[in-house]
C-alpha cells in the first residue's frame, strides 16, 4: 500500500463536478476565501463567509454545499496527527492538537490581523508545497508548526454558540432532519417517521433537504450508516454481519452492496487496510 503524505496543502479554485459526504483519517483545516457556500459537518450546517476557518476531526462526516456554481475558492490542509505529534510538535509546547481532539469540529470567523496572518501562512505553505528541495520540506514543517500555534491562539477566544442564528427557515428544518437522523440512524426510518417526529409535511421535508444538501434524505441516511460502520470496522473486532445490523441494515447483502458502492472496497478490505494504518 502506498503511504499517504504526512500533510498536504492545497489552494483550490475549481468548481467540483460532484461534492459528496466523506470522511478521512487525517485532520482537516479548511479556510474559505470566496463564494456562496454552506458547510455540513455531522449534524450542523454553517453558512460560510470569506475569512471563515473550519478545523475538523477527519472522521467526521462533512461536505461543502455550493449555493452558486460560479466561484468557489478555498485552502485545505490535511495532516496525519500521529506524524505531527512525532515529527513536528516540539516538547516545549502544550498539546497543539487540542482544538481537534477536545473541541472536535470548530468554526471560526477571522477578520483584521488574524485573517491576514492566516492567509499569509496558508500562502507560504502552498508555495513551499510547490518546491521539491529538502529545504522547502523542512521549512514547511516549521510553517505548519507556526500555523498550529496560530490556530491554538485563535481557539482560546470565546466561541460563539449561536453560529446557526443566521440560517434560513429551510436550512433550520434541514438541520433538524440531520439531527434526527444522527440520533436514530440505526433504527428503521421512513418519511412518515420524520413527518411525525418533526411535525412537518414529509413532501416538504424531502424537497427542502434535496434543495439544501443536493442529495436525498435516504442517500444521506445510507452514507451516515456506512460512516458508522467504518468506525466500527476499525475500532472493534465485531463480525461484519453484526456491524451491519448495528448500524441499521436488515440484510447483509444490502450492507455489502452499499458499502462497496460508497467506499470502493468491501467491508473486509476496509477493515484490513485501516487497521494496518492505525496499528
Amino acid at each position: 500500500m502506498v503511504q499517504a503524505k504526512p500533510f498536504t496543502v492545497s489552494y483550490l479554485t475549481s468548481i467540483p463536478s460532484k461534492l459528496v459526504y466523506h470522511t478521512h483519517y487525517q485532520y482537516e483545516i479548511y479556510y474559505f476565501h470566496e463564494g456562496q457556500v454552506s458547510y455540513l459537518i455531522n449534524d450542523r450546517i454553517y453558512k460560510l463567509a470569506p475569512g471563515d476557518l473550519i478545523l475538523m476531526h477527519g472522521m467526521t462526516l462533512h461536505k461543502a454545499l455550493l449555493e452558486k456554481q460560479d466561484v468557489y475558492k478555498r485552502s485545505i490542509i490535511h495532516f496525519d496527527p500521529l506524524y505531527f505529534e512525532k515529527h513536528i510538535q516540539p516538547s516545549y509546547t502544550s498539546n497543539l492538537l487540542a482544538p481537534f481532539t477536545q473541541l472536535k469540529n470548530i468554526h471560526l470567523s477571522l477578520s483584521g490581523e488574524a485573517r491576514e496572518e492566516c492567509e499569509a501562512l496558508l500562502t507560504k505553505l502552498a508555495q513551499l508545497g510547490q518546491r521539491t528541495d529538502v529545504y522547502a520540506y523542512q521549512k514547511s514543517h516549521a510553517v505548519l508548526l507556526e500555523f498550529m500555534l496560530f490556530l491554538n491562539e485563535q481557539c482560546q477566544q470565546p466561541m460563539d454558540n449561536e453560529q446557526m442564528s443566521n440560517t434560513s427557515t429551510k436550512q433550520h428544518h434541514v438541520q433538524n432532519i440531520i439531527t434526527y437522523i444522527e440520533q436514530h440512524y440505526a433504527k428503521e426510518l421512513t418519511l412518515d417517521h420524520l413527518q411525525h417526529a418533526l411535525h412537518l409535511n414529509k413532501y416538504y421535508l424531502s424537497k427542502s433537504f434535496k434543495e439544501v444538501t443536493r442529495t436525498t434524505i435516504f442517500q444521506y441516511l445510507l452514507e451516515r450508516r456506512i460512516y458508522a460502520a467504518k468506525l466500527l470496522l476499525v475500532d472493534s473486532q465485531a463480525k461484519i454481519t453484526d456491524i451491519s445490523l448495528e448500524v441499521g441494515f436488515k440484510h447483509l447483502a444490502h450492507f455489502s452492496r452499499a458499502f462497496k458502492q460508497i467506499t470502493g472496497v468491501t467491508a473486509e478490505q476496509y477493515r484490513r487496510q485501516n487497521q494496518m494504518l492505525s496499528s
